[in-house]
């Protein structure tokens, strides 16, 4: 097997290499269309959910793609490669498996990191009925600065002064919380979380009550790109660092790797609304143990491509279409790098990475 068969340009063909993968895996395959929007092509959407191994059984895996638009396509190539080299037939007796491919088909599909409303899917996992949703302060105070204009190298200066200037102020870990922790208010900012629960989050309440209905133990990944070293995993484990699931974790992955680590070398943000926590909720008292497995791109650059994807969906309906294009793709280099190298070290930790929570599930 070879990375670029796993790998998609498209994410109809993503869509077509997880199926014949998965049915030639003998998966229980299902589909949920999206019941409003269409990829570019006029083609559905829908979040893929394959199932392997004993359906029945108190132990069970969720693995995630695509939460995240354009980072589906390295997670898609992830799950397609555990399937093609033979993921699914090694499971023991004992043990399921359940693949959400696509969890965020409209980003997928039209190459964007947000839903069909500009909200980011991971920070749309806010429980709703505890409260008004987190406020973030010091994002209200940069909002209206972030908004592109233009994209120019002047108007990205001028953003980046901004940026420069609040962290001399509050200090690079304030700001950096402050821009990823997520926010509620502004739809045409930055880490929008959204005014409801998206289609694709309360699709995967109903595909967490659907498949793991029997389950007392769940191992979890939601596969990304974008924090860590070039090519390499980074882990993001929200289970309580001073409780058994975190040290499990530690266990399955590597303390070093997963105990204390900070992106781009600062302090991690309070994330909010996340699909881990949105699956540790829908799963109520059971016990879930697992991380958000980044890979890494640009790293701390990758502010500037969050501020790219933000400002072509504003204005992309007005470019020449040969600068669309050459914007598109560096966008998506950022995400998912066409660098071969990149594609083969992401595909064969992530597989490897599979196992370890696999073997470390089959043991709990």
């Amino acid at each position: 097997m070879e990375y670029y068969d796993c790998f998609a340009a498209s994410y109809a063909n993503a869509r077509a290499k997880f199926h014949k993968a998965a049915t030639a895996a003998q998966g229980e395959v299902r589909s949920f269309l999206h019941p409003a929007k269409k990829a570019p092509d006029g083609g559905p959407l829908a979040i893929d959910v394959a199932c392997f191994g004993d359906r029945k059984a108190p132990r069970q895996a969720l693995f995630v793609s695509g939460t995240h638009g354009q980072e589906g396509f390295s997670g898609s190539a992830v799950q397609i490669g555990w399937l093609k080299s033979g993921g699914a037939a090694r499971l023991p007796a004992d043990l399921g498996v359940v693949l959400v491919h696509g969890l965020n088909p409209y980003g997928f599909a039209h190459f964007t990191r947000t839903t069909e409303n500009n909200v980011d899917l991971n920070r749309n996992f806010i429980d709703r009925e505890a409260g008004p949703a987190p406020a973030n302060p010091h994002y209200e105070t940069l909002h209206a600065d972030l908004l592109i204009r233009e994209w120019t190298d002047a108007e990205n200066d001028r953003v980046a002064g901004v940026l420069d200037r609040f962290a001399e102020s509050k200090g690079r870990d304030v700001l950096f919380d402050t821009l990823a922790r997520g926010q509620y208010a502004h739809q045409d900012g930055l880490m929008f979380g959204g005014k409801d629960r998206e289609w694709s989050n309360r699709t995967l309440e109903a595909i967490v009550e659907e498949t793991l209905a029997g389950a007392e133990r769940v191992a979890f990944i939601d596969w990304h790109t974008g924090i860590g070293d070039y090519g390499k995993p980074f882990f993001l484990c929200f289970n309580d660092p001073a409780g058994p699931l975190f040290a499990r974790a530690c266990d399955w992955w590597g303390k070093d790797n997963v105990d204390g680590v900070r992106p781009h070398g600062m302090a991690r943000p309070n994330y909010t609304g996340l699909v881990f926590q949105g699956v540790q909720r829908f799963l109520g008292n059971r016990d879930m143990c697992g991380a958000v497995i980044e890979f890494g791109t640009r790293g701390v650059n990758m502010r500037r491509v969050l501020r790219l994807d933000q400002w072509l969906r504003r204005h992309h309906h007005g470019l020449d279409p040969d600068v669309l294009a050459t914007l598109q793709a560096d966008m998506m280099d950022a995400f998912c790098p066409f660098d071969g190298q990149w594609r083969k070290d992401t595909l064969d930790y992530g597989l490897k990475l599979t196992d370890q929570a696999l073997s470390g599930l089959s043991s709990w």
